[in-house]
């Protein structure tokens, strides 16, 4: 499936919630993701199906003539043209397939949460978002990355066992909806040469697979 990876953005918030709702439904409400795009710490990447959009809801234009009067009185109150594109915003926007976000504190960044869409999973976009998270938390400066995973949830603990995390600790009752465990992991320097040539490697195989090329994420 064509994707990319990009920064979460405003107009996605709408659908990280719808995700989060049916990734984590027992968790229920999900982080406010709005407050999130105004903290510092808090980064989120979403994957963005290419292929397929979501329209936006069609607003009822104005007469013709009442709004070049109105775009004429506007402009003669701001006197600046740069402030009115030559074209209007495209009506329709990416699909997202699922997301990740993280905080960043003190050189260690810690992922919150990772979720994909029921129709995307087993399509590495998990394995994508995973990628995307660990080079730009490097590129952010972070050393570390930690996370909580449930002790049950299995096939979660050995992706992140593929990307050099480990279990440093067990966190007991953390999940509030039924006092699961949580399985702490890290890794070890992010940035450094052997932790590189690693994932350089798990990119390789990813994009040999799935047929991803592009990784970077896109701001």
């Amino acid at each position: 499936m064509p994707c990319y990876v990009r920064l979460l953005h405003r107009e996605d918030i709408a659908q990280v919630s719808d995700i989060d709702h049916e990734a984590f439904p027992t968790l229920w409400p999900p982080a406010n993701y709005h407050h999130e795009l105004q903290n510092r710490l808090a980064h989120y990447i979403v994957a963005c199906d290419e292929e397929k959009t979501v329209d936006e809801p069609k607003v009822k234009a104005p007469p013709e003539k009442s709004f070049s009067r109105l775009i004429s009185r506007v402009r003669q109150l701001f006197n600046h043209d740069r402030f009115f594109a030559n074209e209007l915003p495209p009506s329709d926007k990416k699909y997202i397939a699922g997301f990740v976000g993280f905080w960043i504190m003190a050189g260690e960044a810690h992922i919150t949460n990772i979720a994909v869409r029921l129709p995307y999973r087993r399509q590495g976009i998990g394995e994508l978002l995973l990628i995307s998270a660990i080079d730009l938390a490097a590129e952010l400066n972070a050393h570390t990355i930690t996370l909580e995973v449930r002790a049950s949830n299995t096939s979660a603990q050995s992706l992140y066992q593929k990307y050099s995390f480990s279990q440093v600790g067990l966190r007991r009752g953390y999940y509030s909806d039924d006092k699961e465990d949580g399985v702490l992991m890290s890794t070890e320097n992010i940035t450094s040469a052997q932790f590189q040539t690693h994932l350089n490697r798990m990119k390789q195989a990813h994009s040999k697979r799935w047929g991803i090329a592009r990784y970077p994420v896109a701001r």
